[in-house]
């Protein structure tokens, strides 16, 4: 069997994503970028259980599912999302001195998501998480999780 597209094509993806989700936030480097993604992630991620982190981590295109688990420990779970304030000001404390998240930073993360996720798949994630999890992924125009590209 060859390998697969996803991994081949896995870094140009990743590029295409980053510039992207840059233009969406309207920063200027793709550090910058990086830094707000991560954020993102990270404050979704804490509050998955960890059946919830691997269901997610395989909707997301291969260099995001990696950064979406890097470091990851089950005893990082919190539970309950809190408002969208919190969860912004959570994106932005991720190296704080250096992150450059604009307000709305995680509907802005999401619509661009959406752009570049396998829809079937993410759709199918989406769907054995709970509403709270889902409502993450609003994208403030009250779009949700579904894929709109299909660009896997």
């Amino acid at each position: 069997m060859p390998m697969p597209q996803e991994y081949q094509l896995a870094t140009q993806r990743f590029d295409a994503f980053l510039a992207d989700a840059g233009d969406a936030l309207g920063l200027a480097t793709r550090n910058q970028t990086y830094t707000v993604v991560e954020g993102v992630l990270l404050a979704f991620r804490r509050r998955l259980k960890p059946d919830e982190v691997l269901i997610f981590a395989d909707a997301l295109p291969a260099v995001l599912r990696a950064i979406f688990v890097a470091g990851w420990t089950v005893s990082e779970h919190m539970s309950g999302f809190p408002g969208r304030d919190a969860l912004e000001a959570e994106v932005r404390a991720l190296r704080a001195d250096h992150n450059f998240a604009p307000a709305g930073s995680i509907g802005l993360v999401s619509r661009t998501l959406r752009h570049h996720v396998d829809r079937g798949r993410f759709d199918k994630a989406m769907a054995k998480l709970s509403p709270e999890a889902q409502m993450f992924w609003e994208d403030g125009d009250g779009a949700q999780g579904s894929g709109a590209g299909g660009a896997q």
